[in-house]
């Protein structure tokens, strides 16, 4: 059997030092949301209480599945890096960028600079994206969709040639009998994709290519609340489940911080996968067991 969490939008608290010079781009209205909004709801306590709650499962892989940092700051950025750092080592953590992550132009290739390690694998060709890795026949595949947008714009876009790559993969890994999962920062199911400013731009190609080539399952973050959802597969719904923010404080205006803890094994030829949310109620600072569910 193998275990995987997933976490997602951690938003790392708090900001440090905003210079003037800083916020002559869209960090101005990151910045500024911050200081009305999000830096009253995301706390380094409930995040800090909610990942060694899900260290103590002892999952075979994490996958963060994007936004570590608020505005991609140099310094947030070294923080995501030592944030990384305490979860475990790179082969047993992974992670996708989110829009955050890519804030402004530059953002993610510092990222990948700095904790590219953690967004890593087997790739086809020299492209960073989609990457692959490997626990047993568990197959998880790292996708982008994060680009620098203009103010008030959260959306993203995978591209034409990271779609035409991960086809390949997941066709290659479908042949060989793998239980494939999908990392994305945005998700790809029309309700929320179709979105022009929050949703992902080219979810309807991307869902054309899951449709012929399967997957399993896909995680995302950029919700910041917790979802089940699908998209269509060749023979069955491919389940896509989202994770609330893993520092919202309970109380506030997203759903409180969570994580999924996934259990997949094998029985004969037949993938069997479960989950179990964990996480803080609206009221209350205890962590419990919210859910508990069979996915396939």
């Amino acid at each position: 059997m193998i275990s995987l969490a997933h976490i997602s939008d951690v938003h790392l608290a708090p900001l440090p030092r905003v210079t003037p010079r800083d916020l002559l781009s869209k960090r101005f209205t990151g910045w500024l949301n911050w200081q009305i909004k999000r830096g009253h709801e995301m706390k380094g306590k409930t995040l800090a209480d909610l990942v060694a709650h899900m260290k103590a499962q002892r999952p075979d892989m994490i996958a963060v599945t994007g936004d570590i940092v608020n505005l991609a700051l140099d310094e947030e950025i070294f923080r995501a890096h030592e944030w990384l750092r305490s979860l475990g080592e790179p082969e047993d953590v992974c992670t996708v960028p989110g829009n955050h992550d890519a804030y402004v132009k530059g953002g993610l290739e510092k990222a990948l600079a700095t904790y590219g390690a953690y967004m890593a694998g087997e790739t086809l060709g020299n492209e960073p994206f989609p990457y692959l890795r490997r626990i047993d026949q568990v197959a998880v595949i790292g996708l982008s969709s994060a680009i620098p947008t203009g103010p008030f714009i959260a959306a993203g876009e995978v591209g034409a040639g990271q779609i035409e790559r991960t086809a390949k993969l997941l066709n290659l890994l479908g042949d060989a009998g793998y239980f494939r999962i999908i990392l994305i920062h945005h998700p790809p199911y029309p309700e929320y994709a179709d979105s022009r400013r929050l949703g992902l731009w080219d979810a309807p190609q991307l869902r054309a290519m899951l449709s012929q080539a399967g997957a399993e399952l896909i995680l995302h973050g950029h919700t910041h609340q917790s979802t089940i959802n699908a998209v269509a597969g060749p023979e069955r719904e491919i389940p896509v489940i989202g994770v609330a923010a893993g520092s919202a404080a309970p109380g506030g205006h997203d759903a409180p911080a969570r994580y999924n803890l996934f259990r997949i094994e094998k029985a004969g030829t037949e993938w069997h996968c479960s989950m179990r949310e964990f996480g803080y109620q609206r009221l209350g600072d205890g962590i419990t067991m919210r859910l508990q569910m069979r996915i396939s």
